[in-house]
């Protein structure tokens, strides 16, 4: 056993342990049950048996990621009650059945709070004043502890959202309503609460705040593109969906997907903070060059978002992306004193990266069969396919070398890091540059 985790055995910090389930964990199982029964009892008629299917094994997947890490219960059934609290709002007393989409412009509570609009736009200031708390933390435990307060805020403020916007979507029309994970808009939504509780699950687990300035800044990044997509492109207007969406397949890959995509993002960043911790004493630059251009091109990615062209948008982000790399390259020394220990950032890349790429497997295998079902063949080199293949063997051979040729420190680093890369052409590139049968998510 490493010393970090015999430490934490020794001193009684159960952190990283489930526990045995005990009444609490029965009674939640029992209320997603009811839940769920409920659900079946008055829309059993707009659900196919796939979908009932689903449900079903929501119930018994929910519940036990509960019991393997107990604050997920929290945050479930906060943001599950101030859900039901919004489509109450939006019902007017008529039965939860019933609503009216145009309260969200009348009613306090929905205009500045549940609707799922502004339940987002609290997620993203939440997360942009976490990131801030967290690098404020590397010198002030209060600002530290702050920061994770606001980031489990942000995640309760997009989860309402995302509950409540799936409300919407069948308020407008009983042919628009679906799971919202359709479009670029929600997904990136989606990315950023994965993003945020795979962080905190590992903050938790491994006892340290200090990754949290890191991590955040990719969920940031995602914020500064999704507040842009929504004021540019009004991509929160709920849509129907096109006809090849319209399948239970959805449901599963593009979660699981995110999932991928989360995991290896925050790994990227854990990469980051293990090169800084590496190199927090050195007094030469020139080992810190590679750190520099890598942080510098993936600031850099979304200067072309809008266009082809340069944008003052962009450009700015790009110049403050690149300043902040920089400040935090030229104060690697503090900071660095602050992370934890090589070994236990090795040890969370590697299980983030882990868990990422079992997730984008399964991904990749539903996309095929979803492929199968819509398309009539599993696989046709369309470019998201391709990428995603790209992808699926960049992380396959990460994991290749690490478990049979013993990769470790600073190339597995180099590696996740710039892995970053690759999975941001994969999730963005592809939508501006190319186009296919997967072009549902055009820039």
């Amino acid at each position: 056993m490493p010393m970090w985790q015999e430490s934490m055995t020794a001193s009684g910090d159960s952190r990283g342990s489930r526990g045995k389930p005990d009444w609490t964990d029965i009674a939640f199982f029992l209320l997603l049950a009811a839940g769920a029964v409920y659900v079946l009892g008055a829309y059993s008629g707009s659900m196919d048996y796939y979908e009932k299917l689903i449900l079903a094994g929501a119930v018994v997947w929910f519940s036990w990621m509960a019991w393997l890490w107990r604050p997920l219960r929290t945050i479930m059934l906060t943001s599950g009650l101030s859900a039901l609290f919004a489509i109450w709002l939006y019902s007017d007393g008529n039965g939860l059945a019933n609503g009216d989409i145009t309260r969200a412009e009348t009613v306090f509570f929905l205009q500045y709070l549940f609707s799922s609009q502004s339940a987002v736009l609290w997620m993203c200031a939440l997360f942009v004043l976490a990131t801030i708390c967290y690098w404020i933390g590397i010198f002030s435990t209060t600002a530290a502890w702050v920061g994770t307060a606001l980031t489990w805020g942000a995640v309760y403020a997009g989860v309402t959202g995302l509950l409540v916007r799936w409300r919407e979507g069948h308020l407008l029309g009983p042919d628009i309503g679906h799971i919202p994970v359709s479009n670029l808009y929600e997904v990136f939504v989606l990315f950023a609460l994965i993003t945020a509780l795979f962080y905190l699950y590992y903050e938790r687990r491994y006892a340290t705040r200090a990754l949290g300035g890191f991590v955040l800044l990719v969920i940031t990044s995602a914020v500064v593109f999704l507040l842009w997509y929504t004021f540019t492109r009004d991509a929160f207007q709920i849509q129907p969906l096109v006809p090849a969406l319209k399948s239970w397949w959805m449901k599963l890959h593009v979660p699981a997907n995110f999932i991928g995509y989360g995991t290896f993002s925050l790994a990227a960043m854990v990469g980051f903070a293990y090169l800084i911790k590496e190199h927090g004493q050195t007094r030469t630059w020139g080992k810190l060059v590679p750190v520099f251009v890598l942080g510098a091109v993936l600031c850099a990615e979304p200067m072309m978002f809008s266009s082809r062209e340069l944008s003052v948008t962009w450009m700015l982000y790009f110049g403050i992306g690149a300043l902040v790399v920089g400040t935090i390259l030229v104060f690697r020394g503090p900071i660095a004193q602050k992370l934890p220990s090589l070994e236990i950032l090795d040890d969370i890349m590697y299980r983030a990266i882990s868990v990422g790429f079992a997730f984008f497997t399964v991904a990749t295998i539903l996309g095929a069969l979803w492929a199968a079902d819509a398309w009539g063949t599993y696989w046709q080199w369309d470019p998201k396919e391709t990428w995603a293949l790209i992808v699926w063997l960049n992380y396959a051979a990460w994991l290749h070398m690490r478990l049979m040729k013993g990769l470790r420190g600073t190339m597995a680093a180099y590696w996740a890091l710039a892995g970053l890369l690759i999975t941001s052409f994969a999730f963005l590139g592809v939508n501006m540059f190319l186009s296919g049968l997967h072009s549902y998510g055009e820039l």
